[in-house]
């Protein structure tokens, strides 16, 4: 059958692939849960049956507030069922955006995760006369249970009506509105249609080296479009999927899944490969000398590289160094795909050499996500590139070097603000905001963001996600913010990465009682300028960081530097440390 809305991925799933238990699958109690596709469907059909009975019409709008799991799957193709439009709310927001959010986008039903989740809207909805009611996924006193509406549902099925409904949903219609997490200003609501999805579907599922054999771990929020579509990916190709149970939990998950893919986020295999040079850091003798070869070997991968001796070595490190990191990360990773911001092409480089392909790809909500990936045909992966643009999108670079891109993965529009979005669709072309070039291979590479780059008072221009992505290499910053408009030199807040700064603490003997005092140290700081000056040397001069700041924190998301999908808020850093600031240009 052919899938040209959101919810035919269901039958086309139980059409194409075997039966199995785990279609779905979240941790519960310690124990996964498991859903056939059989369940699956039965549970999105009679969250439909609830919905209709409740009153819910075509273009209506729900909202749901989740941690990913499989109730989250289930809501979604209930709602799009119906020809409702889906409102997925990220669980990490501010109470400013979630007042904006539940408002402006008229939703008029909320599915909400977790008691923690309630608390935090509560009060909020009881200023929202739009809410009509709330259901949540876990059992929360006063609130009504999913069971009550799924309940509702099987008391009074009509698959009739709903084959009628969903017969009368064309591909063009809108399926979800997702309000971007934002590094400035109001979230704004991207309308996507169901052709808009389901274009980015059959334009990258080739990409996943994958089949109805295999499991998936997923972790990034499916509030989130990049997510999503990987998860409808998953649909498409039969690919079992396993939500872990957290951020902390993710490794332990990993191991017990024994996942074929991963789709992640730059952040995530930073701290990976953090985490497995600390612990090189604590081999001693041959065996810390084994495994430093072997990480130089990897950094040096080149794709098509011929060196035999190479080769050789390679393989050798390969037996004896990274069959230790793929067992870590379960033995059966067939490949990693990473987006949602610049990956350092270090690691892409040490991962594929260790036989852990990392495919990186690059896109935005507007876009359903995706506007090009690496793959793995030929001449498909390109080290530092975010791959060729998809077949089914055209892209081009304006006189100014930004990113304009069409094709039927564009959203059909910002809800509630023409003004914007005639902006963002000028002469038929979508205007990214972000900068690149394209290589001679035809691979696309993203070079800055338009807003963020900035112009000194000596009128140079600064593209500081350049400067970051390079100075993130040294495994003594976790973070980095590069600063200076209308300055006369480029500086940085940095965030050191604690856990190699304490360990590089304890093998100097630098005593310390906290993180404010170990950054003071003048050791410390010297340690710091060497990093800085040696990074700044990949530079020309007006480039170069001639001033920072250490920090004694890391950026979250709760203390606000990051968005919900890991990027940096520069106006906000700007705002909360004015004084830093001000030490950096004196």
């Amino acid at each position: 059958m052919e899938v040209t809305r959101i919810f035919d991925l269901l039958p086309y799933y139980k059409q194409k692939f075997r039966p199995k238990d785990d279609a779905l699958s979240g941790k519960e109690n310690g124990e996964w849960v498991k859903y056939s596709i059989d369940q699956y469907i039965e549970t999105a059909n009679s969250i439909s049956y609830g919905l209709l009975k409740l009153g819910i019409q075509k273009g209506d709008k729900i909202a749901s507030i989740s941690n990913s799991r499989p109730e989250w799957n289930f809501v979604d193709m209930g709602i799009l069922q119906t020809g409702a439009v889906h409102v997925p709310v990220y669980p990490t927001i501010s109470e400013s955006d979630y007042k904006y959010i539940l408002k402006h986008s008229d939703v008029k039903y909320v599915f909400v995760g977790s008691q923690e989740l309630y608390k935090k809207i509560e009060h909020i909805i009881q200023d929202t006369p739009n809410i009509l009611d709330v259901y949540s996924f876990n059992r929360i006193d006063g609130i009504k249970h999913l069971d009550e509406l799924t309940g509702l549902g099987r008391a009074n099925p009509d698959p009739d009506k709903l084959k009628t409904l969903t017969n009368a949903i064309k591909p063009d219609d809108i399926a979800t509105l997702i309000y971007t997490s934002g590094t400035t200003g109001t979230p704004k609501g991207v309308l996507l249609s169901h052709n808009n999805i389901i274009s980015d579907v059959m334009n990258v599922y080739h990409v996943f080296p994958v089949d109805d054999t295999c499991k998936g771990v997923s972790y990034l929020p499916l509030c989130h479009v990049y997510e999503r579509t990987n998860i409808y990916v998953y649909h498409y190709v039969g690919v079992s999927i396993y939500y872990a149970e957290n951020m902390g939990k993710i490794a332990d998950n990993i191991r017990e899944v024994r996942p074929e893919i991963l789709t992640t986020v730059p952040r995530l295999l930073e701290k990976v490969y953090d985490k497995i040079i600390a612990k090189g850091f604590k081999l001693k003798g041959i065996q810390k000398t084994l495994f430093f070869w072997a990480v130089n070997l990897g950094l040096k991968f080149e794709l098509h590289g011929k060196n035999p001796l190479y080769k050789l070595q390679l393989s050798i490190a390969n037996k004896i160094i990274f069959s230790k990191w793929r067992e870590a990360l379960g033995g059966k990773l067939r490949v990693i795909v990473s987006g949602g911001a610049a990956l350092q092409p270090r690691l892409t480089r040490i991962f594929t050499a260790a036989r852990i392909p990392v495919l990186e790809g690059y896109g935005l909500t507007e876009t359903s996500p995706v506007i090009s990936v690496n793959d793995f045909e030929k001449g498909g992966r390109n080290f530092g590139t975010v791959g060729k643009p998809l077949r089914d999108v055209e892209v081009r670079i304006a006189e100014d070097g930004e990113i304009l891109c069409k094709g039927p993965t564009i959203m059909k529009a910002y809800y509630k603000e023409p003004e914007l979005t005639k902006e963002a669709l000028k002469d038929g072309w979508f205007h990214t905001g972000d900068i690149g070039v394209i290589v001679p291979e035809g691979h696309l590479k993203i070079t800055g963001r338009k807003k963020d780059i900035f112009k000194t008072s000596l009128g140079k221009y600064i593209s500081p996600a350049i400067l970051e992505n390079k100075f993130k290499e040294s495994p003594f910053i976790d973070n980095i913010v590069v600063l200076g408009e209308n300055q006369k030199y480029a500086a940085a807040l940095v965030v050191p990465d604690f856990t190699h700064l304490k360990s590089w603490c304890d093998i100097k003997g630098i005593p310390y009682t906290s993180n404010a005092e170990m950054i003071n140290h003048p050791e410390i700081k010297k340690r710091y300028k060497k990093e800085i000056d040696l990074h700044n040397t990949f530079f020309g001069h007006s480039e170069k960081i001639q001033s920072f700041e250490l920090l004694d924190h890391e950026f979250s998301i709760e203390t606000g530097e990051m968005t919900a999908n890991l990027k940096i808020k520069r106006r906000y850093i700007n705002e909360k440390y004015k004084t830093e600031l001000e030490k950096l240009f004196k």
